[in-house]
């Protein structure tokens, strides 16, 4: 009873600790004295339980808690990962002028449901929309706020009552980020999911045979983020729109990754299907991410026949999954962009397909130039390596990217510690540890950030 007695005694003032620690930290004095409130309460409770720790590791705690605390903010980070769209990263960073565009709308008004020529209301998003089937040459299309939503939202409006029967591929289950399945999501909007064919092979029969007077579509879903090799075999788009047709029955796509360009033309890796090319081939509606390939925010593109479309944007749900004015205002730029990109072949302005492009021999000249600039005696720890970058969140899952990494390789500070104060720096800088080393991918490392990368490795390497 004494000890806990004196460890209550012990426990740290509130305004005192928050004095010292909002000049070490950029977080609101309101938001750090509330930050230690919760923490002594739960060292109170602790002490009263048995524990008797002492101020100072009671302060130390504290401090390591809030710093910890302070840097998971959204924040700018330094990705050297070489995983371009790296989804715990953000994915897609935007190009200059579409962040520029964003910029002036969220800092002020605009006419998001206002027609300027009429002076009355507007129609939302009327120019992103028609964008977006020109560039996808198709009759119409619209966007939500993501791709999971745009499946959502195709299925609750073809699966009515008892015609709810939905037809997958069992090769085609997939599991996206977060633990998400197609399963789960079928299931979630009313549709029945009925299995065919076998992990490796499903047939055009397969689907025939499937088909009853309940069944409301065909689906497909690309393999964006896995692949099957070897014993496979699936039917081509062609032949199960004609199936689909013949029967009277919509085929919907779930394309994934977006890619709008062919990616084999960026670098040595594979072709990805793009969604203009199904929509060719008799896919009635396909949906894929406005986030990854594209380039854009987080948001779900859905395009095809304009029956369809207008169906799906009277649902009732539909409001609940349309995108905001931020949203529309990237996605609008990022199309903008795509249609001069088409024209010249120029990806500069798509940080994604421009870092999937960029050649191997410009990353070199960087790396020995921030090698330079290190001071010769952390430079001894440096070296220049070959590496493998890769396109990430869920796309192309076989293609490898030629890449070079600075290689640190510490003496002062083990790896991980090293790997740790560059997380938590200023800029933050992830990078990736291989065989004891921090490999730091120029890959995906924007040239005018190299010179915040110099100082961040010689600030780690420090002691």
């Amino acid at each position: 009873m004494a000890s806990n007695q004196q460890a209550l005694r012990e426990l740290p003032s509130v305004e005192s600790l928050a004095k010292s620690l909002s000049q070490e930290s950029s977080l609101p004095r309101a938001m750090i004295t509330a930050f230690i409130q919760r923490e002594t309460r739960q060292f109170r409770s602790e002490i009263l339980e048995g524990a008797s720790p002492t101020r100072s590791e009671m302060e130390a705690e504290i401090t390591h808690r809030l710093n910890t605390f302070s840097v998971s903010r959204i924040q700018p980070v330094i990705n050297a990962t070489g995983v371009v769209i790296h989804t715990n990263l953000g994915r897609s960073p935007l190009g200059a002028e579409t962040a520029e565009a964003l910029t002036k709308i969220a800092t002020g008004y605009c006419n998001l449901e206002f027609n300027l020529a009429e002076g009355n209301r507007g129609k939302r998003a009327g120019y992103l929309e028609t964008a977006l089937a020109s560039i996808l040459e198709t009759e119409a299309a619209t966007a939500v706020n993501n791709c999971a939503a745009a499946l959502v939202i195709t299925l609750r409006h073809l699966c009515k009552g008892d015609k709810n029967e939905v037809i997958v591929s069992r090769g085609e289950l997939v599991e996206i980020g977060g633990g998400f399945r197609i399963p789960e999501i079928l299931e979630t909007s009313g549709a029945k999911l009925v299995e065919v064919g076998a992990t490796n092979k499903t047939h055009l029969d397969d689907y025939a045979n499937a088909i009853t007077p309940q069944t409301a579509m065909i689906l497909k879903v690309h393999r964006s983020n896995f692949y099957i090799g070897g014993f496979t075999d699936d039917p081509s788009i062609q032949e199960l729109a004609e199936l689909a047709h013949k029967h009277g029955l919509p085929l919907i796509e779930d394309i994934g990754s977006g890619a709008l360009l062919n990616t084999d033309t960026l670098a040595p890796i594979e072709h990805e299907p793009k969604p203009q090319d199904s929509l060719a081939y008799g896919v009635d509606l396909v949906c894929f991410s406005g986030d990854k390939l594209l380039g854009g925010p987080q948001s779900g593109i859905i395009a095809g026949k304009s029956s369809l479309i207008a169906g799906i944007k009277k649902e009732p749900f539909y409001r609940a999954v349309r995108c905001d004015k931020l949203i529309l205002t990237v996605l609008q730029e990022c199309i903008d962009t795509y249609l001069d990109t088409k024209s010249s072949n120029d990806t500069s302005k798509v940080p994604a397909l421009d870092f999937i492009s960029k050649d191997k021999g410009a990353l070199e000249i960087r790396a020995k130039a921030i090698i330079n600039s290190v001071p010769s005696e952390l430079a001894k720890q440096l070296s220049i390596s070959e590496t493998t970058a890769r396109t990430g969140g869920g796309t192309m899952p076989k293609s490898e990217i030629p890449s070079i990494a600075v290689r640190i390789s510490p003496r002062s500070v083990s790896v991980n510690q090293l790997a740790y104060r560059l997380r938590t720096g200023n800029p933050a800088v992830v990078g990736t540890v291989v065989e004891n080393m921090l490999h730091l991918d120029l890959r995906t490392v924007f040239e005018n950030q190299d010179k915040h990368l110099t100082k961040a490795i010689i600030t780690g390497l420090q002691d």
